[in-house]
């Protein structure tokens, strides 16, 4: 077996295993966001901050499991653009919903690209092509976000809608990962 072959073998597990927590997370967040997202209050100003947070947190740890030169080079602009993603949304919270939705379609735009490059240089893992799809559909959604910012009734529910469909993709990566190990 080779170090390449080796090293692949190892990783798709890791990122079943990633994916279904993104998944759960993701699920969980939309369901609370919708909850409480009518308005920008405490709960719904921390669960907007905390996404890209943990957005960092699992690309921090999908880097240091995968280590696969141009990936990582993607995941490393993933990091940055979600950690300055976290503090804009820290900032916008305080401005009112355009504001947040702007930072947060910005922020979907780009790690959009990053998460449609990260998957096209790991095709030959299976199961990314729900990933690439992802990739493509956040990259539109940011500059559908983008533009719902400057129209009237401007609301957070579509943020929800966006992750549990971004928690779905994962969740459609794992069990593909799952039986191209098997």
């Amino acid at each position: 077996m080779s170090t390449s072959t080796a090293s692949s073998a190892g990783l798709a597990p890791a990122l079943r295993t990633l994916y279904l927590v993104r998944f759960g997370f993701a699920l969980v967040w939309a369901v609370l966001l919708f909850l409480t997202g009518t308005e920008i209050g405490a709960v719904s100003g921390t669960l907007l901050v905390l996404y890209p947070l943990f957005d960092v947190a699992a690309v921090v740890f999908d880097s240091r499991t995968s280590n696969t030169g141009r990936a990582s080079l993607a995941l490393y602009a993933n990091i940055a653009v979600s950690t300055a993603a976290a503090a804009g949304l820290a900032f916008a919270v305080t401005s009112g919903i355009p504001a947040v939705l702007r930072v947060w379609g910005a922020w979907a735009v780009v790690s959009g690209v990053a998460q449609l490059a990260a998957g096209l240089v790991r095709r030959s893992l299976g199961g990314q092509w729900p990933m690439i799809l992802s990739g493509g559909i956040s990259t539109l959604a940011g500059t559908s976000f983008i533009l719902q910012a400057g129209s009237d009734g401007a609301t957070l529910s579509n943020l929800a809608g966006y992750a549990a469909i971004g928690g779905i993709f994962f969740l459609v990566s794992a069990l593909r990962l799952g039986r191209a190990r098997g």
